[in-house]
């Protein structure tokens, strides 16, 4: 297998000048030093674990679709004392792909961690999704993932750095109202898989975290059959993690380079179940779409 060529961040184009160095001593954190993209991360899982990347001493590049908020999680970083950029990019066109990657370099130098967390979900049955809503929620899903890894692979090779995708438990056995974004979120994990024997030579970490239920901004939207955003599915409280909690163990997944982490008791009960009693995971599936449609619609 061949190297892979570092190309110059001026044979390219950039979004922004050189605006500082990451933090290499004087703190504490576990992270110091480090330079981090997060996609997707103008709310959400996205922004906390930003925002704790960030307590723990990395540099980060913030990442989203929408500029207004991005610009105001920005904000609120600069305000905290944080060492950050951004970069309004949609993380499904390879072009924008790589003036967020510029940006990063740009601006600090270097890239160690990557975690590719934009995403499109959904509520909606397949047969009655329009193929281009099937096909928007599939591409931000998977090529969310591969553009993103792809413009920073050559850079996390000169760091030995780190990738995490951002799956789902929802990948661990099929969702119904979730088919397309099922796919996508077993897609990345095959993916990582792939990945970690193609580059075992680069010493790159490539990891999955499959997050399960977790606490949502108030304004979380999904795309229904037709590609309108609709409310996220009824998930019961009790259910949920914090978005704190979740991006404290995406963090604790990167810092001990694990291949695969699955969040909540609930999703390790569906790794169980799926492996060695798949038939009974089918009938508890098929048993709460009859007794429990709200948890899915």
């Amino acid at each position: 297998m061949r190297d892979t060529a570092l190309p110059s961040a001026a044979s390219r184009s950039t979004t922004k000048q050189m605006v500082a160095r990451p933090p290499s001593d004087g703190g504490s954190g576990s992270f110091m030093g480090k330079v981090a993209i997060v996609t997707g991360s103008e709310s959400g899982i996205g922004r906390e674990t930003a925002r704790l990347l960030c307590q723990q001493g990395s540099a980060v590049v913030l990442n989203g679709r929408m500029a207004e908020r991005l610009a105001q999680t920005h904000q609120e970083f600069e305000q905290a004392g944080y060492t950050v950029v951004s970069c309004v990019a949609d993380v499904t066109d390879f072009t924008s792909c790589e003036a967020l990657v510029d940006t990063a370099i740009q601006a600090f130098g270097q890239i160690d961690i990557l975690i590719t967390n934009a995403s499109i979900s959904q509520r909606a049955y397949f047969a009655d999704m329009a193929p281009d809503v099937f096909r928007q929620v599939l591409d931000s899903n998977v090529y969310g993932a591969v553009y993103p890894l792809k413009a920073a692979l050559p850079y996390l090779i000169q760091t030995r750095g780190s990738v995490t995708f951002i799956s789902s438990i929802s990948a661990l056995n099929g969702m119904p109202s979730g088919s397309a974004y099922c796919a996508g979120k077993a897609a990345i994990s095959n993916l990582a898989h792939t990945l970690r024997l193609e580059l075992n030579h680069t010493g790159i970490h490539v990891g999955v975290v499959h997050i399960g239920f977790t606490q949502n901004d108030a304004d979380k939207r999904v795309l229904d059959a037709d590609g309108q955003p609709v409310p996220i599915a009824h998930r019961p409280p009790r259910w949920q993690k914090s978005q704190a909690e979740v991006a404290s163990i995406i963090l604790g997944h990167i810092r001990r380079r694990r291949q695969r982490t699955v969040i909540s008791a609930l999703g390790r009960l569906i790794v169980l179940v799926h492996t060695y009693l798949p038939r009974l995971g089918d009938w508890i599936v098929l048993t709460t779409i009859r007794r429990l449609r709200h948890f899915y619609e």
